[in-house]
This record gives C-alpha cells, structure tokens and sequence, in this order.
C-alpha cells in the first residue's frame, strides 16, 4: 500500500463551533465524536479531527486547509461564505480582498475559519493547466 493522508488534528478553541462552521459552509454531514475530538470526514477518506486548545489563553497557529470541489459544489459554498459577510481573497497572501482566481482554468478563494486558519475553495487542481 503506498502511503495517504488519514487525518490531521485542527487547533481549535471550540471544536463544536468550528467543525460545524466546515460543514455548514462545504455542506458536509455533522462531524462525529471520537474520543477528545470532533471529526468531519471529507469524500477521499481524509478526516479533519477537531480538538480544543488545553487553555483558553493559548495561541493557536494558523495552518492552510485547501478543498478541491466541483463548480456547482464551489457556487454553493461560496455562496454560503458571501451571505455570512465574510471577508475573501483571491491569494494566499490576503492581497486581492473580494476577489477570487481563476488559477488553471478553475476558480478559487481563501477565507477564515473561527480559528484563523486559512480555508482554500479550488475547482482545479493547481498545474493541472486549463
């Protein structure tokens, strides 16, 4: 078996408000208590596995969770992004604020979580042309 990606663990300061946050904007069934976490599982088997910070005062470092979706699957969360007034960028550098790309023939956008982390929406795979 060659290797894959299981699962990663999401800092998070809340995990009930920010699993429920992914999958009410990607439109995903309820995440799934599993010991101290809260795991939302995407279509390729990859779980993310929500766990809380030990102390409300600790800082949690922002990481980069991207999401390959269809165009129909990107209108739909986009949409959802829009109506909650959230901020979005075209770029990883936050540069092109209400923007999205159109990188290899796809569209993307970047926007936060409750967390900080930084959520990516593509419809192409990045080189894959177009």
């Amino acid at each position: 078996m060659a290797p894959s990606l299981n699962h990663t663990i999401v800092w998070c300061r809340d995990k009930s408000a920010s699993s429920a946050y992914l999958v009410d904007v990607l439109g995903l069934p309820d995440p799934v208590a599993f010991g101290p976490f809260l795991v939302v599982e995407m279509a390729n088997g990859v779980s993310l596995d929500y766990h809380e910070v030990e102390r409300a005062g600790d800082r949690i470092e922002p990481q980069h969770y991207a999401f390959l979706v269809t165009e129909e699957e990107f209108e739909d969360a986009f949409g959802r992004i829009r109506a909650r007034g959230q901020d979005f960028w075209a770029d990883p550098g936050l540069r092109r604020q209400g923007e999205i790309n159109r990188n290899d023939g796809g569209r993307g956008v970047y926007f936060r979580d409750p967390d900080g982390h930084l959520l990516e929406l593509i419809t192409r795979p990045y080189g894959s042309g177009g």
